[in-house]
């Protein structure tokens, strides 16, 4: 199994007695990741216990998924692993067009304006609605938030963890 494993969902409960949980995704592959065949890792996050496992059947429910793995027949087989995360190894991750990214491509990256101004650093994106809006903290503790738009950010370097913003009016305040 790789080392490098990225969250793709997390179980927050059981569905019915045949073994299906139901998962909260946290990608926007959805789709991909819980189809017929995937393979998954669950992840223990307090223990950081780790071990394969591949979907057998899965459908979308209330913004949720309904996901049953293959070996898992029963609740008693499921139960253990309410609050466990799932996660895909990158050799599974798809590749992205030049521009789009991940978010752990985005998170942790230096964010300076197009006037040569530190802003911060990115610490989390939000899916509010229309766009995403990324979250940076400043060094005075304050954060800003930056929508993703053609406006406002101009340049993204993955490699360099660099991210160039044009600061329209009130961004800052």
């Amino acid at each position: 199994m790789n080392d490098k494993l990225y969250t793709v969902g997390k179980i927050v409960n059981t569905h019915g007695l045949l073994g299906e949980l139901r998962i909260f995704p946290e990608t926007d592959f959805a789709e991909e990741r819980f189809a017929k065949g995937s393979q998954l890792v669950f992840v223990d996050p307090k223990q950081n216990t780790k071990f394969p496992v591949t979907i057998e059947v899965a459908r979308e429910h209330k913004k949720m998924f309904i996901v049953k793995f293959k070996g898992f027949h029963h609740i008693n087989d499921v139960e253990k692993y309410k609050g466990w995360l799932l996660k895909v190894e990158e050799q599974y991750m798809l590749e992205l067009p030049d521009d789009e990214f991940y978010y752990h491509e985005i998170i942790g990256c230096q964010v300076v304006s197009d006037e040569g101004e530190e802003i911060g650093t990115i610490s989390e994106i939000l899916s509010p609605g229309a766009n995403d809006v990324w979250v940076v903290d400043r060094p005075t503790g304050k954060q800003v938030l930056l929508p993703y738009i053609d406006d406002v950010i101009l340049e993204v370097d993955v490699d360099k963890k660099l991210v160039k913003v044009h600061l329209m009016e009130g961004l800052l305040d």
